[in-house]
């Protein structure tokens, strides 16, 4: 296991799943002999309801996450030059992508199983005002491994609007100073929108790449699979034919073994026979030796009387 995949993985999880999932693989990197690992894990905290949410946010909406951050980096860098008109237009920019992230944050929950009351919404819009204001919180934000939310910067010039006015996220009212501030008015409205478009049109863009990516990946399994199948054609055609070799093989030695066989039968049907011709041509040996050694003794005895006689 991989220490930042799967803590990517946990604080994914519901909060009231964190802890058991998080003991239970820690608990295998430890059979697995990892402590190392077994103690980072068990160091993760868990996550806050409101921590999970801008999590859920961060790994789902990565353009407007991105967005949120490089809105961010522009209020800091406008707030250090003093740029006043800068930090009025920023400061438009942000009401409109925090008003869009909280929303998006909520549905996010929601469907995760989780409904988000008023006080979580606060905590994450006060996170969201955090990552926008101080660079080492828009870092933290961005890893989605929150385990608390983030505190604001009090006094910073792009959180315009109160905690309150930024959860009602109210219409604005109509602008003062007649045609001009109607205007004026117009403006910051359609700045908004156009924020809002930019950020749609990022998510479309982001669901057509995904749908690319995800037909490429489809077009590849099928090639793949496809040279497979020719593969193991392939294989299955050598292999019948080593199978039909072998099956020749087998009925030509079964031949061979009963033509062996019968000659083996013959040649102990012989052996038989001549064992039994053996065994009568001892016994008549054994018969003529007897008569030999008769005749033998006959003539010595007819010698003998002979020698007597003279």
């Amino acid at each position: 296991m991989d220490a930042d995949s799967v803590a990517d993985e946990l604080f994914l999880l519901r909060p009231e799943e964190f802890t058991a999932a998080r003991d239970r693989l820690a608990a295998w990197a430890v059979r697995d002999g990892d402590p190392e690992l077994a103690r980072r894990l068990k160091a993760l905290r868990r996550p806050t309801l409101a921590a999970w949410v801008c999590n859920l946010l961060v790994r789902n909406r990565p353009d407007e996450a991105h967005a949120l951050v490089r809105l961010g980096e522009g209020l800091r860098e406008a707030h250090r030059t003093l740029d006043g008109e800068r930090l009025r237009e920023l400061g438009r920019r942000q009401r409109a992508l925090v008003a869009l992230l909280s929303r998006e944050a909520r549905g996010l929950a929601e469907e995760a199983g989780h409904r988000v009351g008023d006080a979580v919404a606060r905590e994450v819009e006060e996170t969201l005002y955090a990552v926008l204001a101080d660079p080492g919180a828009a870092e933290e934000w961005a890893t989605g491994r929150l385990s608390r939310p983030l505190a604001g910067v009090p006094g910073f010039p792009g959180m315009l609007p109160g905690p309150a006015d930024r959860l009602a996220a109210p219409p604005s009212p109509a602008p003062p100073g007649g045609e001009a501030g109607a205007r004026a008015g117009a403006g910051d409205g359609g700045a908004e929108r156009a924020e809002v478009a930019d950020l749609a049109e990022a998510r479309e863009r982001r669901r057509r790449e995904r749908r690319r990516e995800e037909l490429d990946r489809a077009r590849r399994r099928a090639e793949q699979a496809a040279a497979d199948v020719r593969a193991c054609e392939t294989e299955l055609t050598r292999v019948r034919e080593a199978a039909d070799r072998a099956e020749r093989d087998e009925r030509t030695a079964g031949r061979h073994l009963a033509e062996l066989t019968a000659e083996l039968d013959a040649a102990r049907a012989r052996r038989g026979a001549a064992e039994e011709t053996v065994g009568e041509v001892r016994d008549r040996l054994r018969e003529a030796e007897r008569a030999w050694r008769a005749a033998r003794e006959a003539a010595e005895a007819a010698d003998a009387e002979v020698d007597r006689l003279r």
